[in-house]
């Protein structure tokens, strides 16, 4: 029987609108829906969601339906859900728990519905369906053959289970395919945050000072976009070799206490804590204003600037001005939540599509496979990588070279 828990059932038409916006514009999984309605792989099979709940996601739930999946969904973050996406999904038979704005005791309870049918395959997003099922609430996993992980925060998670011998099952690393975080890590991410920026500010990037901190794929995307857009780009980094690439990629290199003197912008890419604390708030200018694109609300010392702050209001839309003890304002986007999905559309449409293309065939891979893999992180096979990447190019009608067999001799020979 369906269960669901949303915000209002009455707002599933303009769900179903956005839902068929991003279905045009998602070949790839316009494919697979096509043969997965003849094939229907995951048949009986329960599945349990945790992605930020917007159009594209809504999109790869209903094609994991049409491939006869019982989908059990919720949302990835508090401020991300679309209401009138979820309307959409359970007016079509999905079991939805998620709302926007929920309170983080809503939010976990929604976690738990979501599992508490017991799935065979979890699909997560930061780890936090992996979480509960490794702490509150083990009996829920003694179903589950395995899962996929789609981003950066959530692989460092399951790296450190790992590492402890604690995981209790197999999870595939999607973040870490090629056709996952080459692209949606840092053409998605690079576009989707800007996209939230503008919005939000309505203010002129050209010849202002960007502060990037961390230069990961997702870093790197994020200063490539500013830079494009007139920005003069400083990083901060804890990694040398990575400091190295972005001063070669002609950005200022410097320590956050340094770079925040100059900064009329900060975003936080880094999947740790701390990246800009607020004793570093301090030496802000005027007006500047903060941006988190990492998956929790840890990245911009929150509460440390809520703790000191004099004052504060509602500046504009989705963001929050801060007055400090030095009389200067700072403000903050989405509460220091992820900027391009808790207060924009997330990452277009063509970018998800291969990083949920990739989802989906892992999700095949855990089921063609279960019981017959270690409980360990799975890298994604240069198979899928290639699969996903050559039906990418055949949607936008591109041709590529193939190795003759006297080239394939040569490359795998060393007598030549």
């Amino acid at each position: 029987m369906q269960e669901y828990d949303i915000r209002d059932i009455t707002l599933a038409p303009s769900g179903h609108q956005k839902i068929e916006w991003v279905r045009n514009n998602m070949p790839l999984l316009r494919g697979l829906e096509d043969e997965f309605r003849e094939t229907r792989p995951f048949d009986g099979v329960k599945i349990s969601l945790s992605v930020h709940l917007e159009a594209k996601t809504a999109y790869l739930c209903k094609v994991l339906t049409t491939a006869g999946a019982q989908m059990y969904v919720t949302g990835s973050n508090v401020l991300s859900t679309q209401d009138d996406v979820a309307a959409a999904l359970v007016e079509d038979g999905l079991s939805v728990f998620a709302y926007h704005g929920a309170t983080q005791e809503e939010y976990d309870e929604h976690i738990f519905r979501t599992l508490s049918q017991k799935p065979n395959i979890i699909i997560d997003d930061g780890g936090d369906l992996v979480h509960m099922l490794h702490t509150s609430h083990p009996e829920l996993a003694e179903e589950v053959w395995g899962g996929c992980e789609e981003t950066t925060t959530g692989i460092i998670r399951l790296k450190a289970m790992e590492r402890e011998g604690v995981l209790k099952f197999p999870m595939c690393a999607v973040n870490d395919a090629d056709c996952k975080h080459l692209f949606d890590n840092r053409y998605g991410t690079g576009q989707s945050v800007w996209d939230s920026i503008l919005r939000n500010t309505n203010l002129i990037v050209a010849g202002k000072t960007v502060v990037v901190c961390g230069y990961g794929w997702c870093g790197k995307g994020v200063s490539m976009r500013a830079k494009a857009l007139g920005a003069k780009v400083i990083v901060t980094e804890v990694d040398p070799v990575k400091a190295i690439e972005a001063r070669m990629d002609g950005h200022d290199v410097m320590k956050i206490e340094e770079a925040a003197r100059y900064g009329d912008f900060f975003i936080t890419v880094t999947g740790c804590c701390q990246a800009i604390p607020y004793s570093v708030m301090l030496n802000m200018k005027e007006g500047a204003i903060m941006a988190n694109a990492g998956h929790f609300d840890v990245e911009v010392d929150m509460a440390g600037l809520k703790n000191n702050a004099v004052d504060s209001h509602e500046a504009r839309k989705n963001i929050m001005a801060y007055k400090l003890p030095n009389g200067r304002w700072v403000n903050v986007i989405a509460e220091g939540r992820l900027c391009n999905i808790a207060a924009a559309d997330g990452h277009p449409a063509e970018i998800m599509d291969m990083s949920f293309a990739v989802q989906a065939f892992s999700a095949l891979y855990i089921k063609d496979h279960r019981g017959q893999l270690e409980n360990r992180l799975i890298d994604i096979s240069k198979e899928v990588d290639d699969k996903v990447a050559r039906r990418k190019l055949a949607a936008w009608g591109v041709e590529i070279d193939t190795l003759t067999d006297e080239q394939v001799r040569y490359l795998n020979s060393w007598n030549v």
